[in-house]
């Protein structure tokens, strides 16, 4: 075995899991202070993508297009939050979660009605090529895109812990997430937290709509890579922002060698399918992932 070819697929494998880790950690961040699963995370990605280069392509700058994207995504959420869950918020939670497949709907026809349908480009002016000092070194093909896309969310990452642990606001997301009721009765105003969380939400949906457009480009199939997120919340559990970088890397490494080294055999293109049978043998060991709570019933 090629042991530079291994490495090579494996770090490749990891730097795309990093980028699964992002989409990841949108559901995440809600699911954890509010208890919904926000289906509409892929779609809320593909909105804050299309609205980027939207406004970049009618004239803005670069920087101008990023603010007034982050102003728009912040609104969104804010509204997500007011208009369409705070009403259901004493409903089950299979309501919540009906509610939220109807927003990506929604979502969707409106980023297309405003912004139009047709696909887009987008440059952040990193190439998605080889490393060549690397690539000379050790034999080892990296691309610069999947390093800059692994710093920036390592950073966000490290930016959203910062604010989880030291900040007031942070604080009062922790102490939501533990128990809605005692947050409640210290007075902390939970209608308040969860529209900053639907914000955050929606800042961290620009961040991966960025990097999954400029990988992909612009199009209606980013509504899809919500789907890509779910195996790396089952590993991960979906109530930790660790957990969510822990298991897109497994899924992001898995799935790569799965297909360089399964496939063949195979006949090829198990890396469509093959986080979810990862994902599915891991619900039967541990069923909560690898940071969440197991509950326990007592009856």
């Amino acid at each position: 075995m090629n042991v530079a070819f291994f490495f090579e697929v494996l770090i490749g494998g990891l730097l795309a899991g990093v980028m699964y880790s992002l989409v990841a950690l949108g559901f995440v961040l809600i699911y954890k202070a509010s208890g919904v699963f926000n289906f509409a995370q892929g779609a809320m990605v593909f909105f804050a993508a299309l609205t980027f280069i939207s406004l970049v392509e009618r004239g803005l700058n670069f920087w101008l297009a990023l603010v007034v994207t982050l102003a728009v995504m912040v609104v969104l959420g804010i509204a997500i939050e007011k208009v369409v869950l705070r009403p259901l918020v004493n409903q089950p939670p299979i309501t919540l979660f009906m509610a939220t497949i109807g927003l990506t709907f929604v979502l969707e026809g409106l980023s297309q009605l405003v912004w139009g349908s047709q696909p887009h480009g987008l440059e952040l002016g990193i190439q998605d090529v080889p490393m060549e000092w690397l690539s000379q070194s050790t034999g080892i093909n990296i691309s610069q895109f999947d390093i800059f896309a692994a710093g920036v969310a390592g950073l966000l990452v490290a930016v959203l812990a910062l604010f989880f642990q030291y900040t007031r606001i942070g604080r009062a997301l922790r102490a939501v997430a533990d128990d809605h009721q005692a947050a409640l009765s210290v007075g902390i105003p939970l209608k308040h937290i969860w529209a900053i969380v639907w914000s955050v939400a929606g800042f961290v949906a620009l961040v991966a709509g960025l990097m999954w457009g400029a990988r992909n480009g612009v199009q209606y199939a980013l509504t899809f890579i919500a789907l890509k997120a779910l195996p790396v919340l089952i590993l991960g559990g979906f109530e930790s922002v660790l957990g969510a970088i822990v298991g897109g890397l497994i899924i992001g490494a898995s799935e790569k060698l799965a297909e360089v080294y399964i496939g063949p055999m195979v006949g090829g293109g198990i890396e469509s399918w093959f986080a979810y049978v990862v994902a599915l043998l891991f619900l039967l060991v541990r069923p909560q992932g690898l940071f969440g709570e197991k509950i326990i019933d007592r009856v």
